[in-house]
């Protein structure tokens, strides 16, 4: 597993794509995920994610978690950046940088379905 440090912090590079991305592209998203995380919905788990997702042509769409005091409606960050990217016809995707302090399942599966 790759390892690049942004702010001080050492983050993990966990899928081989993000090899061909430069330091710069990463560093990017990583910023642009923790902004989105600052705009967070989260009343009940006090939990903020958020999400940067990269197209092919290198546009970035963020998301955000929004909770819903019913807790299957609400929605991760990583499923709001894909909405927002499909919604606006794209399909194909090169990355995403997620800030939070650990993923969920579901999230991680339809982040690879969307990449699929």
């Amino acid at each position: 597993m790759d390892k690049v440090e942004f702010n001080g912090e050492v983050m993990d590079i966990k899928d081989q794509a993000s090899r061909h991305l430069s330091p710069e592209t990463i560093k990017r998203l990583i910023h642009q995920s923790q902004e989105a995380k600052k705009q967070a919905y989260c009343p009940y788990s006090k939990f903020r994610v958020g999400a940067a997702l990269l197209t092919l042509d290198n546009r970035v769409f963020t998301g955000c978690n929004v909770e819903n005091a019913c807790y299957n409606l609400g929605m991760c960050a990583e499923r709001n950046a894909i909405s927002k990217a499909v919604s606006e016809g794209y399909r194909s995707f090169k990355a995403i940088a997620i800030a939070s302090l650990a993923p969920d399942g579901m999230c991680t599966c339809q982040s690879r379905t969307a990449r699929a």
